[in-house]
This record gives C-alpha cells, sequence and structure tokens, in this order.
C-alpha cells in the first residue's frame, strides 16, 4: 500500500498489477483537478535512493530553473551584482537581464567581474541591450562532501593566518586573509545554490550522489564555516592595526593564551565537520560541544585579564585592550560556530537512529 495525502490528512492506496510488470496506483481526484490534470495528461515521476517516489506535475516540471528574465530598472552597477547574486543562489541555469535604457559599461564589468567569483559560471552575452550569465557547472561532477572539506581547510587556514598576525605581531600575513575568503565565499555560495535548487529540481539529489538530509547538514555546516571565515577576516583586520607602532605589540603571557584558546576554537571546529560528515562517532560530537564550552570560558576569563591588565598599567594603551577584546569576541564566536556544527552532527545521529 502506498500512503497519499489527502484532504485533511494521510490515504492509503493499494497497488494495483496491470499486465505482467506494471503496477499503478490511483492519485487523488481534487489534486489532478487542481494541477489540471484529466486522462491522458503527461506526469513526471522521480525515483529517488532513499525509497520515495514523487509524482509531478509536467506543467510546472523542469522549466522553474532554466531561465529567469529580469528587468534592470536603475542604472547602480550594486543592482546588476544583488540581481546575480540572488538568481545564482536560487539556482537558475540562466539569467537574462534587461534595461530599461541601456546597459552602461559599469555595470557590463561589474557582471563579467562577478561571474568570474562565482563558480561554474559565465557571462555569454553582454551589450547595450542585455547581459546574459549561465552556468555551466554540471551537479554530477560536484562532490559537496569534498567541498565542505576544502572550505573547513580554507577557513582554518585563513583563521590560523589571521590569529598568528595577532599573537606573533605578523601583520604581512593578515593581508592575505581578505584574499582568501573570497574562496571561502565561492564555495559556500556554490554548495549554497545545489541545497536551494534540490528544493525545487527534484533530480538535484541524485545528480549531486547524496541524501536530502545529508545535503542538508552539509549546507549548515558551510553556512558556520563561511561565518568562521568573516571571523578571520575581522581578526585580521585587527592585526593590521595592532601592528601600527610596536609599542601595541601584545605581550608574550597574553600571545600564549591567545594562541591556546585559537587553537582549541578551531579544533572545535574541525572536529565539529568531521563528526558531520561520518568521519567520527557521535559520542565525539558530544565531545566537542563540552570543549566548546571550555573555551569559551579561557576566552572569557582572558577578557577579564586584558581589561584588568588595561586598567592597571600605564604602558598598555586602552584602545589596544579594546582592539584584542574584538580579537577575544571573533575567537567566542568560532567555537560558538563549531558548537552549531556539532549540534547538527548530534541531531543527524538521532535522526538516523545511531
Amino acid at each position: 500500500m502506498i500512503p497519499v495525502l489527502g484532504d485533511t490528512g494521510m490515504q492509503t492506496r493499494k497497488l494495483q498489477k496491470v499486465g505482467g510488470s506494471t503496477y499503478t496506483v490511483s492519485i487523488p481526484k481534487r489534486w489532478a483537478e487542481t494541477h489540471h490534470l484529466e486522462a491522458g495528461c503527461e506526469v513526471h515521476l522521480y525515483t529517488h535512493t532513499d525509497g520515495s517516489l514523487v509524482v509531478r506535475s509536467s506543467r510546472t516540471d523542469g522549466g522553474d530553473l532554466a531561465t529567469a528574465r529580469v528587468e534592470i530598472a536603475e542604472s547602480d552597477p550594486e543592482v546588476v551584482k544583488r540581481v546575480l547574486k540572488a538568481t545564482y543562489a536560487a539556482g537558475f541555469d540562466e539569467v537574462a537581464l534587461t534595461p530599461v535604457e541601456a546597459f552602461t559599461d559599469d555595470q557590463r564589468r561589474t557582471a563579467s567581474a562577478l561571474a568570474r567569483t562565482l563558480i561554474g559560471t559565465e557571462v555569454v552575452e553582454a551589450d547595450d541591450a542585455s547581459i546574459v550569465v549561465r552556468n555551466l557547472l554540471d551537479p554530477g561532477d560536484v562532490s559537496v562532501r569534498q567541498s565542505v572539506i576544502q572550505l573547513q581547510f580554507v577557513t582554518l587556514s585563513m583563521h590560523r593566518t589571521a590569529t598568528d598576525a595577532v599573537v606573533a605581531d605578523a601583520a604581512g600575513g593578515a593581508e592575505q586573509v581578505a584574499g582568501r575568503d573570497d574562496e571561502a565565499d565561492r564555495l559556500f555560495e556554490m554548495l549554497a545554490r545545489h541545497f536551494n535548487r534540490s528544493l525545487t529540481d527534484f533530480e538535484e539529489i541524485d545528480h549531486l550522489g547524496v541524501g536530502r538530509s545529508e545535503l542538508f547538514d552539509c549546507y549548515l555546516a558551510a553556512r558556520q564555516l563561511e561565518r568562521v571565515a568573516d571571523h578571520a577576516v575581522r581578526i585580521a583586520t585587527v592585526a593590521r592595526r595592532l601592528d601600527r607602532d610596536a609599542d601595541e605589540a601584545v605581550d608574550d603571557e597574553v600571545a600564549e593564551r591567545i594562541r591556546e584558546s585559537a587553537d582549541s576554537a578551531r579544533g572545535v571546529v574541525e572536529d565539529a565537520t568531521e563528526a558531520v560528515l561520518g568521519d567520527s562517532a557521535v559520542e565525539d560530537a558530544h565531545g566537542v560541544l563540552d570543549r566548546r564550552d571550555e573555551a569559551v570560558d579561557d576566552l572569557e576569563a582572558i577578557e577579564r585579564a586584558v581589561f584588568e591588565r588595561g586598567a592597571t598599567a600605564s604602558e598598555r594603551p586602552p584602545t589596544d585592550a579594546y582592539l584584542l577584546t574584538r580579537v577575544l569576541d571573533s575567537l567566542v564566536r568560532t567555537a560558538e560556530y563549531g558548537g552549531n556544527i556539532a549540534e547538527v552532527a548530534v541531531e543527524s545521529a538521532i535522526r538516523d537512529g545511531n
């Protein structure tokens, strides 16, 4: 028997055998009428590896994400950028922009520059009358799992470079962090695109070769990793300001405590991500949450020490103490984001009965 959603709940229908090798099942009449279906109309069936079978009206199938056509009423290049980013995230294969009057050189340059930052995207047409951007990436060539691992590597590498710039007075490394943030953004935006497509295009899951729950977990983890990357940029910005004068260097005791806490925060993120990807047991995810709490407590203790030292030691400028608290706040956020990823791992394990 197959349960079928009725007007007020679930219906159960029996499979009927027709001929020697075909089974049929009836569909609710009201659903058919709502979607303007009658005998002889074509519907699409999707079979998935998770055991589900989806019936969808062909009138609404396939074309939803084929092409988005958007009229641009303003000459501001930023509007073009926003629209292209939104349609990329939504999962459209092609975006055709048209102006009310004519596209400017700045708008066309903005479209071309943005397309170079979005994985799999290129501008196929750009003139006064239209800008057409197409995504050529085959989801069958995308490894969701490997993309999350790569995002984790980029994010934690940025974070390590940024905190080293603070505690080791190596502001030169901080200059590289902002550039790598673009790489982190590219990876997250690609994962978000495929997740959003899976909500509309039922074949996306099968093309990617992952289950719906797994894709959702990876998306949630990637979102937290992207936020860690943002805080790495914030830490790097502080590092450049601390480097303005040798008198503002972080003393050895505070530097060592910050280094150890930063390592702990990154460890929370790394181990939590491994738990989501299934590389460790659920007990390890619970352990990560405990370490998250310990890391946050340690960072709050360092922050109190920095303020106490700033209030009693004339050689430590108040501005320096303020900048260090910004670093510490970002490290707290890093540990908390790692905890969020660990919670995804725990929820996934409970959902899957592990």
